[in-house]
């Protein structure tokens, strides 16, 4: 590898903070960290924030690839040192305090210019090749192109779609009526289940657990699996989906009808609910977590999480326990249970005893690492405000007779750094569309009210 087709790139810190191993990631080419970089990371890890860990996971991460170098070494670059043939690239450290004079376009002491003006200082200096910046801040991206950087890029290693229109939607909608497309099929019975076996070309790129729809009024279905250009799939009848209730609630559509269908399937262990605000993904998840735990007694317990911009810095200004410090956070949870029991004669008492009976349990996202969590039905609500690596954390608490239930609304991401495309709720929906133990629907309408249709569909 010559040096022209070798790129350095210059790691802003929020890259470091978003994917703590993200310097693993750039293989043959050759890695920077401004020491503006290592402060800012400094400042980060002894703060009471989630971002916190990140930091000290990426120090840690430094550490164990330097802790053996010359501070020569550590200025020239090491080897990446990972374990596979296509990493060949270097690392170094590079202090942007004391550039030559002249290389500075901005002259204070802010940070971001710092690491400006580290980037351009390489693009001068390479010897041939480029010389990229790599960060998520979008005007930091502006900032470097204006003062003259050729080369700034986004880090996007977790990001699976280019634009959120592609993302799978978990139904497949077949125009006009299904089986006159069909023609033959083999057909089975197994108890009440009827299971076709159909071509794959019928359906090209069907995933696992996908539903199926037509114009008609008569057929739904669900992809059970595909193997050697066949698909099978249970018929489900969409008058029997419509007809199906969960704690008093019956779906008012076809989409809310399928999602209800997921929900209330032991075998599928996580269901993940997108959407419009409004479309029932709470109401439809909190009526089956009920159903399923005291009804039904398959799961000892309801968790119910979701996560917050401001909860970890503002959670522990709030008194009370931890439920009660959730309480301003889940009270879309609470109104949920009031809709649920509003023809009760005393409600508060209802819900009360309903709490208890169906142990009921709020709890932070913060909190939710390290555990493990049995015989559980999960809801994390909100969760388009999530990463990727935050996702992971909470899917990979689940143990045995757990079933997890993702539900949010992407086009109301608060963080800073997610956009619909990066955000963890777009990731999960990618890479588990074809795990035959979730299922993904996209609710689509708006079911409060006339007053919300026309406000999703017109501000």
């Amino acid at each position: 590898m010559d040096g022209y087709d070798r790129k350095r790139f210059i790691l802003d810190t929020n890259v470091l903070l978003h994917e703590p191993l993200s310097i693993y990631s750039f293989k043959e080419h050759d890695v920077v960290i401004p020491m503006t970089v290592l402060e800012e990371l400094d400042r980060i890890k002894d703060r009471q924030k989630d971002v916190s860990r990140d930091a000290r996971v990426a120090i840690r991460t430094l550490e164990d690839i330097f802790h053996d170098a010359t501070p020569e070494e550590i200025i020239a670059g090491v080897p990446l040192g990972l374990k596979d043939d296509e990493a060949s690239g270097r690392i170094a450290i590079i202090s942007d305090r004391h550039l030559p004079e002249g290389y500075a376009v901005f002259t204070d002491d802010e940070a971001d210019n710092r690491i400006i003006n580290t980037a351009l200082y390489l693009q001068k200096h390479q010897g041939g090749g480029k010389a990229v910046l790599v960060t998520k801040d979008i005007n930091m991206r502006l900032k470097a192109k204006g003062a003259g950087l050729e080369h700034v890029e986004d880090y996007r290693s977790d990001q699976l779609v280019d634009d959120i229109r592609l993302l799978a939607k978990g139904f497949c909608h077949v125009e006009n009526c299904f089986w006159d497309r069909v023609g033959e099929c083999e057909s089975e019975t197994h108890g009440r289940e009827v299971i076709h076996t159909v071509s794959e070309e019928l359906l090209p790129g069907a995933h696992i657990n996908q539903y199926l729809i037509d114009d008609t009024d008569d057929f739904a279905g669900r992809v059970l699996d595909k193997e050697n250009g066949h698909l099978r799939f249970v018929d489900l009848g969409r008058e029997r989906m419509m007809g199906r209730k969960a704690w008093g609630i019956q779906p008012k559509n076809i989409y809310q009808a399928m999602a209800l269908d997921a929900l209330l399937d032991p075998h599928i262990d996580m269901v993940i609910l997108t959407g419009p605000a409004g479309c029932g993904k709470t109401l439809l998840a909190m009526a089956s977590a009920l159903e399923m735990t005291i009804e039904k007694g398959i799961y000892d317990r309801v968790i119910v999480t979701r996560n917050t911009p401001e909860i970890a810095e503002s959670i522990g200004f709030l008194p009370g326990s931890e439920e009660e410090k959730m309480a301003p956070w889940l009270a879309a949870i609470t109104d949920t249970l009031e809709v649920l029991h509003k023809q009760d004669e005393c409600m508060d008492g209802s819900l009360s005893y309903i709490m208890g009976k169906a142990n009921i349990q709020f709890k932070s996202v913060n909190f939710m690492r390290g555990r493990s969590i049995q015989n559980t039905f999960v809801l994390l609500d909100e969760c388009q405000n999530l990463t990727a690596s935050q996702l992971k954390t909470i899917i990979t608490r689940c143990g045995e007779g757990t079933k997890l239930v993702c539900s949010g609304n992407l086009a109301q991401i608060d963080s800073n750094y997610l956009t619909p495309v990066t955000s963890g709720l777009t990731y999960i929906v990618e890479r588990f569309k074809d795990f035959e133990g979730s299922a993904n629907i996209y609710l689509n309408g708006v079911m409060r009210s006339r007053l919300a249709s026309f406000a999703e569909e017109n501000l």
